[in-house]
């Protein structure tokens, strides 16, 4: 007897659903993603100009340090508080609408420091207040 044998079929593996998956899946991503544009805040500071002045101006200097430790013209101030600042602020000599007032802080000054001798100068009567600045190239 002869058996005729059966040819084995080949194997292969069908990509068509697959791709068509993958297509659905990019399409898919593609429609549900959203595109942001990040905004960003450009701020252009300014930088200090100015003449150097030839002659000098009298004027009542407040340095204040690192710490938030008021100096007056030079001399510490023995309370560096609000009140410590008035009570010198006002024994000094000059009219206080006259005379300038500059405040010299450090860059590692606390702010509430700066505005708190700006604020005890502006109830005193100073109107002339400024604030020095660092020359930028140097």
């Amino acid at each position: 007897m002869k058996f005729s044998r059966q040819r084995p079929e080949e194997v292969s593996v069908n990509l068509t659903p697959l791709i068509d998956v993958v297509f659905l899946l990019l399409i898919f991503f593609m429609v549900s993603t959203t595109f942001t544009k990040e905004t960003q805040l450009e701020i252009d500071l300014p930088g200090a100009n100015g003449n150097v002045q030839e002659k000098p101006v009298e004027h009542i200097e407040i340095q204040i340090s690192a710490e938030g430790v008021y100096h007056l013209n030079g001399k510490p101030i023995a309370d560096s508080s609000e009140t410590g600042l008035r009570v010198a602020l006002e024994s000094v000599d000059e009219p206080a609408g006259e005379t300038p007032l500059v405040i010299a802080a450090d860059a590692n000054t606390p702010h509430q420091a700066v505005v708190t001798a700006m604020d005890v100068a502006g109830q005193l009567g100073y109107t002339r207040l400024s604030i020095t600045t660092q020359d930028p190239g140097k």
